[in-house]
């Protein structure tokens, strides 16, 4: 097996390639010398040598989001698949199968639909759920892998090419393509298009809690069906998230998930707005299942204390506390990095750059999965109401920059409908499961202690 590194477009390289800073969190690495050839080589288009320290080094890169494996030409082929599809009550039927006729097989199991799929491999008298319908189909597949596949989504041709070859690494146990909105001229379809929950963007990324791509759907995704039955299949206690939590189970475990955008598949965008809010407030009700088994990784905001505490005072009023506390804890920081390599204009600018982001989080949460509480608060003075706009204003921002084939009264209403209906989905499921464990931060110095590594 060849493998070979691709940097990852955000990793920044100092002190002759001996300091690299840069993955998802965002971490610091120093190499000692013979490392930093050896990565240099391989940045340059080198492979990577069969040799333990080898494998080791480039193991760490990969994990870390710093860089990402090519594994060449791979082993297995479209034969080594089943495509297994859950369909209920879809107008289409089971068509998806003549797309596939590459793989091996193709299982199509009948969610209990009104009318009998014809050539359903198994049919539910009842709807048990998406869950109950994938755990009723892999097992079938006598393949290696299985593909699970939504029956409306629409796999481009040689879309396994790009998939396949991270399997070649026996350590990875799932696989998911880039899945598209389809594109179309309404406004609802031309929303979808930035802002669908399935499309996780256009970088690579191992999936994890805490990584640039921290889940991924199963509308499509190519998974070890040895790890589907050491993790039991789907829990089917769950409506929805129930492929949220099989990846963040199989990550737990041990195994490797990867996300590949260079493979796509396009889905079926919601007919109507109120079918779309019906699906953003079902996704936010998963938020309490998953976060009473998963606690971290639901978490709506992650942050340091001292990031919590610099943007708690600006809200209470005290912006002079606020920068203190931010530049305080900020000149602390180059201290920490200097020893391994990063200047401490760097040092300080990373520093800077995480109270940022935290207070991004803020603003998501404020406006997301804590609305029902956080904007009647905000909207009781005007330092909150100040507050509440600028949280709102990052639609525009977001819209400036991604410039949307939408306009920006109608993107910030949506963006705005979007947020509100998911937040809606979160509380539901809190007061369901009787849990405050959706709501609460995850205050501490997330992903380590110091996020600093060494080899």
């Amino acid at each position: 097996m060849t493998l070979r590194l691709t940097p990852d477009p955000g990793l920044r390289r100092l002190s002759d390639g001996r300091t690299l800073l840069g993955g998802t969190p965002y971490r610091v690495m120093r190499l000692n010398p013979p490392a930093a050839r050896l990565v240099s080589g391989w940045f340059e288009g080198g492979a990577v040598r069969d040799l333990p320290q080898h494998r080791q080094l480039a193991r760490r890169l990969t994990d870390l989001g710093m860089a990402h494996p090519d594994h060449g030409v791979p082993r297995l082929t479209a034969a080594d698949v089943t495509a297994v599809v859950p369909v209920r009550d879809h107008p289409g039927g089971a068509r998806l199968p003549h797309l596939l006729d590459a793989v091996a097989d193709v299982v199509v199991v009948d969610d209990g639909s009104a009318v009998p799929v014809v050539g359903a491999a198994v049919r539910h008298p009842v709807p048990g759920g998406p869950a109950a319908a994938r755990n009723s189909g892999w097992p079938l597949a006598r393949t290696e892998l299985v593909a699970f596949l939504d029956a409306d989504v629409e796999p481009d041709e040689g879309w396994l090419d790009a998939l396949l070859p991270h399997f070649e690494d026996l350590d990875v146990v799932a696989v998911a393509p880039r899945i598209r909105s389809r594109p179309g001229p309404s406004t609802l379809e031309r929303y979808e298009t930035e802002r669908s929950p399935l499309d996780l963007g256009p970088l690579p990324a191992t999936v994890r809690p805490g990584s640039r791509v921290s889940y991924v759907p199963t509308a499509a995704l190519v998974v070890r069906v040895r790890a589907l039955r050491e993790a039991a299949g789907f829990d089917e206690r769950l409506r929805y998230g129930e492929d949220v939590d099989l990846v963040w189970r199989l990550t737990a475990a041990g195994h490797t998930v990867r996300y590949e955008p260079d493979s796509v598949v396009h889905h079926q965008p919601r007919a109507t707005w109120p079918a779309l809010l019906r699906q953003r407030f079902g996704y936010g009700s998963s938020a309490a299942p998953l976060a009473l088994r998963h606690p971290k990784a639901a978490a709506p905001v992650k942050a340091s204390p001292w990031s919590l505490a610099a943007w708690a005072a600006l809200a209470a009023g005290y912006p002079r506390t606020a920068v203190l506390t931010a530049l305080t804890t900020a000149a602390l920081l180059p201290r920490k990095l200097e020893p391994v390599g990063v200047p401490a204009k760097e040092s300080l600018e990373l520093a800077l750059r995480g109270h940022w982001g935290v207070g991004h989080q803020l603003a998501d949460a404020a406006t997301r999965a804590w609305w029902p509480a956080a904007v009647p608060v905000l909207a009781a003075t005007g330092r909150g109401r100040l507050l509440l706009a600028a949280a709102v204003a990052r639609h525009a921002v977001d819209w400036r920059r991604q410039r949307p084939a939408v306009g920006l009264p109608s993107w910030t209403a949506a963006r705005v409908a979007d947020d509100l209906a998911y937040g809606a989905g979160v509380w539901w499921g809190a007061l369901r499961h009787r849990t405050t464990a959706p709501l609460r931060a995850d205050v501490g110095d997330w992903p380590g202690r110091d996020g600093v590594c060494r080899s």
